[in-house]
């Protein structure tokens, strides 16, 4: 017999931790090689851990609701096939230690076993990580304590050398600044919700991107007149023989795609001391639930046809409505486009979806009257395209061109110069 360690995945490119939403297993258990032992969620999707081995479910490390950087040890395993007793006593050992060894850390602070991301923000924001008492496993100090205290306000700085142990007190503050403990006044028929995983995870990636992105907003109006008789007189026939909508929103992605192709610069991404330009145009698109909002992505988006992005969109939707979403379906996407005229909305200010440059808020098409060359007033379909973006990376000149790009493209749909397949 020998024990292994089941470790935190990565679940994302930019992912640096996880939490433990739910184990489905229990200690004692038999598994199987790739059976789901756990629920994990990041701030890009929910996934099952497998297991990497066959064998008895030995300890639960990390409990349900704790977050753990990648790479930390969630639970033990005893597998059979090794007669090695003095290996299994080691890797035992090895296993307490390494699940006690951060409270150490906590007490006596090494900048070599923080998380790139916890070095990262306590740097830009002068935080004195001496000073910080964390929530991860054994008082891990994480990148989420550090935005509730950036949020909060109450950044504790270096303190001289004479002080640099914090004393008793020091702990107690960052506790009352954190958002768990804001003091809201509940009076007789307030309900109280708990936050769920998923929208924690929501809004750290919201406030990182908002705190770390300089966001600046356009809005262009586009006549999509043309375009809207296109879809309108082949709707019915398209459901009929492909067996899903020909959604408007497919076509302003379409269009989205091409533009992206000829201005690559809106395609790119913040990396600190560089701005990677991606090569692929992978569209991650905004599909809400009762509770949630997750961020599915179209991959190659150029590369599709109308019709073919159609499909995405309709299969990535259902995908996400039935609890089926993969950690796969989630990554990689370089540029967002959010369908926020699907309730009713005319004007918005999208947050971006970091580490992403830019995101695109497609509003309700609206009949509106039009004063046309010649002086002549028309009742038009119009719609408002809204782009929020990274001033660090983009600067109005190329979102200006890009956004004329994508209006030439829509205005320009008809029957005659449009084909969808």
């Amino acid at each position: 017999m020998a024990i292994e360690q089941i470790k935190m995945p990565q679940l994302g490119e930019s992912v640096t931790e996880g939490t433990i939403s739910k184990w489905l297993v229990s200690v004692g258990d038999t598994v199987n090689k790739y059976d789901p032992l756990a629920e994990v969620m990041t701030d890009k999707v929910n996934a099952e851990v497998p297991s990497s081995f066959s064998g008895k479910i030995v300890e639960l490390i990390a409990s349900e609701g704790e977050t753990l950087e990648v790479g930390a040890i969630i639970c033990t395993i005893e597998i059979e096939g090794q007669d090695s007793t003095p290996q299994e006593t080691i890797t035992k050992n090895q296993t307490k230690e390494n699940v006690q060894k951060p409270e150490v850390i906590s007490d006596t602070p090494n900048k070599a076993r923080y998380s790139p991301a916890v070095l990262k923000l306590s740097g830009e924001h002068g935080i004195d990580l001496t000073q910080v008492s964390g929530s991860g496993a054994g008082g891990r100090i994480t990148r989420k304590d550090l935005l509730a205290i950036i949020e909060s306000g109450a950044v504790p700085t270096p303190q001289p050398k004479a002080e640099a142990v914090p004393t008793a007190p020091a702990p107690k503050a960052v506790e009352k600044a954190a958002p768990a403990s804001i003091d809201v006044p509940v009076t007789a028929g307030d309900i109280e919700i708990p936050v769920s995983g998923v929208r924690k995870a929501i809004a750290a990636n919201m406030l990182r991107s908002k705190h770390e992105a300089p966001h600046a907003w356009t809005m262009v109006e586009v006549d999509v007149t043309n375009l809207v008789a296109y879809r309108n007189s082949i709707k019915s026939e398209f459901k009929a023989k492909e067996g899903f909508n020909l959604t408007f929103f497919a076509f302003f992605v379409k269009a989205v795609a091409q533009s992206l192709k000829e201005f690559p610069q809106m395609n790119s991404m913040w990396a600190g001391d560089k701005i990677i330009q991606k090569k692929d145009i992978n569209i991650s698109i905004a599909v809400a639930t009762e509770d949630a909002l997750y961020v599915p992505v179209i991959k190659h988006a150029d590369e599709k046809t109308i019709k073919g992005v159609a499909r995405e969109i309709t299969e990535l939707a259902s995908k996400v409505r039935a609890g089926k979403l993969t950690s796969a379906d989630m990554q990689g996407g370089t540029f967002t486009v959010n369908n926020t005229g699907s309730f009713g909305s005319v004007q918005s200010m999208g947050i971006i979806n970091y580490p992403q440059a830019a995101i695109l808020q497609v509003e309700s098409i609206v009949k509106r009257p039009v004063v046309m060359d010649g002086g002549m007033i028309a009742v038009r379909d119009m719609v408002n395209l809204c782009l929020s973006l990274d001033h660090r990376v983009l600067d109005g000149l190329v979102c200006g061109r890009f956004l004329k790009r994508v209006k030439d493209i829509l205005e320009a749909t008809t029957k005659e110069n449009t084909s969808i397949y």
